[in-house]
């Protein structure tokens, strides 16, 4: 019986992803082809695996990059007279020393100034700049998609760093448009422009500005045949939407290269972020690089009701993600399904229902944070307010700190962290205790680590991951498998030169945090449900077909999923207004992190789906959050406001899942049942 536990520790052998202020300096320019080429349909070649082995990547040699605010705001005014933040950002390709400087730079996608010169890079960076924005201050974004090399005054697109999979629900710029392409062989990976739209994550926003994943776009290149399409189905109804919202302005004119968004930052502050979300191809844009902060301060319920925070040099973001390399630097990313089960080589079409690239999970064999393998943040013995996000594709992290790096279990240094806020703000009242912290695909903690009483004889403190080299199903690693590489994060040291003027920051103890509303009674509770889908061809299986989320039958007495495509009919219809409960059955055997988009939820509890005691949230779950762990075998129950009308969707954030069918749309209705037109298609 295949064992996708095996297949990771197996790939995992075989291969035995924010900035400083002058690291956009680093970014190098790099050559683009000169020609359109798409490869003939063929049988893949033998599956590749990552050349550079973490045994050879060094440790603790960079410093932690504190990503600066991203450069270009402009002030601007709405039709309605209020002033908006105004940027113009771009992605582009460029070289990064990601790995440490004694081996080669890595080709990389990151967000930077759309305006500077092709080859000016200067605050183009991986991961990209962040977006500091003021609650009820809108923020304006025209994203452009400026991947392309200019030779000779004539601009070609950059083909994708890594093997796209014609055969999944994807972009398809070929066309027809955001479909699944039909194929009598088994096709080569695309080799043509590359499709983008970016997803401010969760971004309390319009339809039209939230990045639904088939508004996407093409570079402004000069050889992108005819016959492709520039844009995805739904983008120039998006773009009508937001021409009768925000006028025809040069600020507010979507081209052929880009569109603009406005991001009313009319939410609790929080720890939002942005990267690509385009249908079928997230895990691969994302993994490329294209990702950043967007963090949302002031307001309300922005600040705490006593005390003081961590700022300045003591505030940073930290986003940790898992990545493989070769020898060269380049990124590595499987090419072929092979690599998650080298005993079937195919043909995939016509003989089997199996994509021949794609696979269920990837996990990386290095740690990568702020941009770079394994840094190291010198430290005072002071305060500091990290924003932890989990950028990685699929690995789930649970961080601890330790005293060595080379002990499993890890020897605690008994520094806890004091969790103030998740995605959506700070949790209610005080902050929470706790000694480790867990983080699925795109969670988000805002925490408090506290220096302060660091013994002075301790030179360095370890930021370790006990979690497995897996797919998560709510364990630690077992004592024999810990991983020395993936097990750790990167290293604390203390500066030498002591703290000479207190610190102005508050205990976490005494920090008193504001109190929540209570929550409204729910409207109507509906069910909805996670599946994992076997191979109806090829037996046995060899692991997943793909994942979907769908419905629930007989929820009361004997509950079953049922799965659901991204082009089936959608099943969840909200009315505007409503205060829903959705009840999140997982069928598979691993854990989710299920996120929606529009809006941020309360967690209220689980239960087993077979019955049994309901248990609460985990403590540090209590806040507003707008992505939630489904364990197996459970029901997860959600509560949520939804006030925007249109057309979003909802998804699995282990991204390889989300790229094969683990999306579904959902509607907001301005009245029930009748969906008007403002979103996408559909």
């Amino acid at each position: 019986m295949f064992s996708r536990r095996g297949f990771i520790k197996r790939s995992l052998l075989l291969g035995a992803g924010f900035a400083i202020p002058n690291a956009a300096a680093k970014a190098k320019p790099v050559d683009g082809p000169t020609q359109f080429q798409i490869k003939p349909n063929s049988i893949r070649a033998a599956f590749s695996v990552p050349t550079l082995l973490p045994i050879n990547i060094p440790k603790y040699i960079t410093e932690l990059v504190r990503p600066p605010a991203m450069p270009g705001k402009t002030d601007i005014v709405d039709l309605d007279g209020k002033p908006v933040d105004f940027y113009e950002i771009g992605v582009r390709q460029f070289q990064q020393q990601i790995l440490p400087p004694t081996l080669p730079a890595t080709t990389v996608w990151g967000y930077g100034p759309a305006r500077n010169l092709e080859n000016d890079l200067a605050n183009f960076h991986y991961p990209a700049f962040t977006i500091e924005a003021t609650a009820n201050k809108p923020v304006r974004v025209r994203w452009v998609n400026q991947l392309f090399k200019s030779n000779n005054g004539t601009k070609y697109f950059l083909p994708h760093l890594l093997a796209v999979d014609p055969t999944l629900h994807w972009a398809n710029p070929a066309g027809p448009v955001d479909i699944i392409p039909k194929f009598n062989t088994t096709p080569a990976a695309y080799q043509g422009p590359v499709p983008m739209i970016t997803h401010v994550h969760g971004a309390h926003v319009g339809p039209e500005s939230d990045g639904y994943p088939e508004a996407w776009w093409l570079p402004a290149a000069d050889n992108i045949p005819a016959s492709f399409s520039q844009h995805g189905s739904s983008y120039e109804r998006n773009q009508a939407k937001f021409k009768a919202a925000h006028g025809s302005a040069a600020n507010a004119t979507w081209t052929n290269d880009s569109a603009v968004f406005q991001y009313p930052n009319d939410q609790r502050a929080g720890i939002l972020w942005y990267h690509d979300h385009t249908l079928g191809m997230t895990r691969l844009n994302v993994y490329a690089g294209p990702a950043g902060f967007y963090l949302l301060r002031g307001g309300k319920d922005g600040n705490p009701i006593s005390g003081t925070l961590p700022t300045g040099a003591f505030e940073f973001p930290m986003g940790i993600q898992d990545r493989s390399f070769n020898q060269n630097g380049s990124l590595f990313f499987p090419d072929s399904r092979q690599y998650f089960d080298d005993t079937f080589t195919g043909p995939y079409i016509p003989d089997s229902d199996v994509h021949p690239i794609w696979n269920p999970e990837f996990f990386g064999n290095t740690i990568v944070v702020n941009g770079n393998t394994w840094p190291k943040c010198t430290v005072k013995r002071a305060r500091y307010r990290i924003r932890f996000l989990n950028g990685c594709n699929a690995r789930t992290l649970i961080l601890k700190f330790a005293e060595s790096d080379l002990k499993f279990p890890p020897v605690s240094s008994s520094l806890p962290f004091w969790v103030i806020g998740t995605e959506g703000g700070f949790l209610p009242d005080k902050p929470v205790n706790i000694n480790q912290l867990t983080l699925m695909p795109a969670e988000r903690y805002d925490v408090i680590i506290d220096f302060t009483n660091v013994p002075a004889q301790t030179k360095s403190l370890y930021l370790v991951n006990i979690a497995p080299d897996e797919p998560y199903n709510g364990a630690e690693i077992p004592l024999a498998e810990w991983n020395v590489n993936t097990g750790v994060v990167m290293r604390f040291d203390f500066d030498a030169v002591p703290v000479t003027v207190p610190d102005p920051s508050t205990a976490p103890a005494a920090l008193v945090l504001p109190a929540f509303p209570t929550l409204p009674a729910a409207n109507l509770t509906r069910q909805v449900s996670l599946n994992e889908l076997e191979s109806a061809i090829i037996k046995p299986t060899f692991g997943p077909l793909e994942a979907k989320l769908g419905t629930v039958e007989e929820p009361k007495l004997a509950p079953k999923g049922k799965p659901g495509a991204w082009m089936d009919p959608v099943t969840e219809s909200v009315t505007i207004g409503q205060n829903e409960i959705w009840e999140i059955y997982n069928f598979t055997v691993d854990a989710h992190p299920i996120h929606l988009h529009q809006l941020m939820f309360r967690v209220l509890n689980r239960q087993l789906i077979s019955g049994g005691p309901i248990t609460p949230p985990d403590p540090v779950e209590v806040g507003y959050k707008d992505t939630v762990i489904s364990p197996p075998g459970m029901i997860t129950r959600i509560q949520g406001h939804f006030d925007l009308a249109g057309r979003y969707v909802w998804h699995c954030h282990i991204i390889d899942h989300e790229d094969n069918e683990m999306m579904r749309p959902y509607d907001v209705l301005l009245y029930k049942y009748i969906f008007p037109v403002i979103g996408s298609k559909g």
